[in-house]
């Protein structure tokens, strides 16, 4: 049954390309939806289990039989398995993006050493600023300070001899075996945090887990809890979700922190800067290269490659203007922080860009991406290529990527793209007008230097009540939801109580669209007096557009450099958080490990744990006692918003202010 274009989303552009796709007979994401209706009533309970080829099985949700599994899992042994899966996964996508960049710069620092030794210029070798490496360190003062907390050795020492260390801590922070914490972790967490850490076990009551939940290395844990989950291992929803919370603490403090830090490194800290979002950055006389997925590795380089006055000429020879690269989803928020690249939209915008009829080449790397990307280009002249060799799409050209040839594969892939434009058809092009300007680029480090140099600012604010609190804001489109609409909702209503937004993912795009991140926002009747004032006083949007889904650990070190400050853990803070339309197993990890933390976090989207009330009860209830920090699961934008300001309130009271 075909959906009304304003049933799926607010937003116009989505509006408009989804319009033009029934026209024109394509299949969506939402017809797809709308197939796979009524959806598995088991799987949305979390009460299947395929861990094993006596099964599948699954529980009677009514109460009646059956009750247990074929080897004896209850309901709640499956569902926590079920979950503790989901949250492994997830961690897995964040932490191997954060291997690739550590093996990224612990390649460029190794090319250095090598170069140098066959008699190439010397200091622009030591400095990993030369442009005969694929890959330099653009920010020496990020590289040195990531250095300082992790304890290297920085004086005397060159560039690359520091990122060569940097890189290999952390790669040693993947596979290490000893039983103490990982070296990323005890390099940022404050003492009292971690101290909660180190104690959930016994507070769980189960002593056994000596290091409570300190992860002790980011793919054992994650080995681990696939292991716990095998048939006969682990059958306490209790423990199954302790080892939840290390793994997805490997993640925060490990895979993700260590992919946002290493990226700062080798491709520069973000920066405030302008830029713009929306399907209609797409333009009609030239060659338009989206770049999609989440890793920015490549799309730095297809960044420069676009560039090139020789591709630049031949794209003039056959008729365009030039070559516009615009993102989508994460890898579009990552170039969108550093370059000001312009962001053609979030996740249910993919298939929607290439509806325009005026993409060339749609470039993939990993994560987020969906394979009927390939089946709707085909009704265009739109090119798929994928470029990592563990993502492979049928369908698409596959131009796979290697680190050590970056520069020679990007401008294949543009040449790919720029010759591909006679073959649009200008009959068939419908860019949409929409688009919209903000401010991004507010990293830790930009947001230190627009506060000259502290948080106090907003640390006076908060204790005087101008600024209630803060709340994080992240990740993901679901179909389930329509576009953009709980983000949206959930914002105005935060901000109308005078709640700082910060905020990451597809929820960062949506805002920018919705024209949250320009500081004239402050002056609707969305945002409150008290945030009004503090954001006027400081040349601000009432939002902080932080980056990509794996930027989440920079709200996470906001939020711990608060708690040092007023000597206390995070979850004392009056901080929350939110997915409002939340969709993958990233997500799920986020959430848990910003509820491990000790940020209490809202899902919009009821995740696959009804079926298991003691489950529930863990996750909504019992985690304070444990870590300070438990979910709210609340589909209504408005009520979830009541229950995260209650939750800020509850949180000042506690403080004394």
């Amino acid at each position: 049954m075909k959906k009304n274009y304003k049933e799926v989303s607010i937003d116009p552009t989505t509006q408009q390309m989804y319009e033009r796709a029934q026209e024109m007979g394509i299949e969506t994401v939402w017809e797809r939806l709308e197939k796979q209706q009524p959806q598995c009533g088991y799987g949305l309970l979390g009460i299947c289990c395929r861990n094993c080829m006596m099964g599948p099985c699954r529980i009677n949700p009514f109460g009646g039989e059956p009750k247990r599994g074929v080897c004896g899992a209850d309901a709640d042994t499956i569902v926590a398995r079920n979950l503790l899966r989901m949250i492994a996964a997830g961690a897995a996508a964040h932490s191997d993006h954060g291997r690739h960049v550590a093996l990224t710069l612990l390649i460029a620092a190794e090319m250095a050493e090598k170069f140098k030794k066959e008699g190439k210029p010397v200091l622009e070798l030591d400095n990993m600023a030369s442009n005969t490496l694929p890959y330099q360190v653009r920010d020496v003062e990020k590289l040195k300070a990531v250095a300082k907390r992790l304890g290297i050795e920085t004086e005397g020492r060159t560039i690359r001899e520091i990122a060569k260390e940097v890189a290999e801590v952390a790669l040693n922070d993947f596979g290490k075996q000893d039983e103490e914490a990982i070296a990323f972790l005890k390099a940022y967490l404050n003492p009292k945090t971690y101290e909660v850490f180190e104690k959930a076990g016994e507070k769980a009551g189960m002593p056994w887990f000596e290091n409570g939940i300190l992860p002790r290395s980011i793919d054992r844990e994650i080995v681990e809890s696939l292991h716990r989950t095998h048939i006969g291992t682990d059958h306490d929803p209790v423990s199954i979700l302790l080892h939840g919370l290390k793994t997805s603490l490997g993640d925060a403090w490990g895979g993700s922190l260590i992919a946002t830090e290493l990226q700062d490194i080798l491709f520069g800290t973000p920066q405030v800067i302008k830029a713009e979002a929306n399907l209609g950055v797409l333009k009609e006389d030239y060659v338009n290269i989206v770049v999609h997925g989440h890793e920015p590795v490549l799309s730095e380089k297809i960044v420069e490659a676009a560039q090139d006055p020789e591709l630049i000429e031949l794209a003039q020879k056959y008729g365009a203007k030039g070559i516009n690269v615009v993102g989508m989803c994460c890898t579009g928020l990552e170039v969108l922080m550093r370059h000001g690249i312009p962001i053609a939209g979030n996740f249910l915008q993919q298939e929607m860009a290439i509806v325009t009829g005026a993409v060339e080449a749609m470039v993939v790397d990993v994560q987020c991406i969906m394979p009927a990307t390939v089946d709707v280009a085909r009704c265009f002249h739109t090119k798929i290529i994928d470029t990592s060799p563990i993502a492979t799409f049928p369908g698409a050209i596959h131009i796979k990527f290697d680190e050590r040839r970056a520069d020679e594969i990007a401008k294949e892939i543009v040449k790919t793209a720029v010759e591909n434009f006679p073959n649009r058809s200008k009959q068939r092009v419908e860019i949409p007008k929409e688009k919209m300007e903000g401010y991004v680029g507010f990293s830790v480090e930009a947001i230190l230097k627009h506060f000259g140099g502290t948080l106090k600012p907003i640390e006076d604010a908060i204790i005087e009540g101008k600024i209630k609190g803060v709340a994080g804001l992240v990740g993901c489109n679901n179909p389930k939801v329509k576009q953009d609409h709980n983000h949206i909702k959930i914002a105005n209503e935060l901000m109308k109580r005078d709640v700082l937004l910060v905020g990451t993912g597809c929820w960062a795009t949506a805002a920018m669209k919705y024209g949250i991140f320009l500081p004239e926002y402050a002056d609707t009747e969305n945002v409150g007096p008290g945030l009004r004032e503090f954001a006027k006083e400081w040349g601000i949007p009432p939002a902080l557009n932080m980056g990509s889904c794996v930027d989440c650990t920079r709200i996470l070190v906001l939020a711990d450099m608060v708690a040092r400050d007023l000597n206390v853990p995070i979850h004392a803070l009056p901080v929350v958080g939110s997915a409002p339309e939340a969709m993958t197993e990233k997500a799920v990890s986020i959430g848990t490990y910003f509820v491990a933390s000790g940020i209490t976090t809202h899902l919009g989207v009821v995740p696959p744990v009804l079926g298991g009330p003691k489950v529930v009860k863990i996750l909504t209830h019992d985690l304070y006692d444990i870590v300070g920090a438990a979910f709210i699961v609340e589909p209504d934008p408005y009520k979830a918003a009541k229950k995260m300001y209650d939750h800020i309130m509850k949180k000042r009271k506690e403080l004394g202010i």
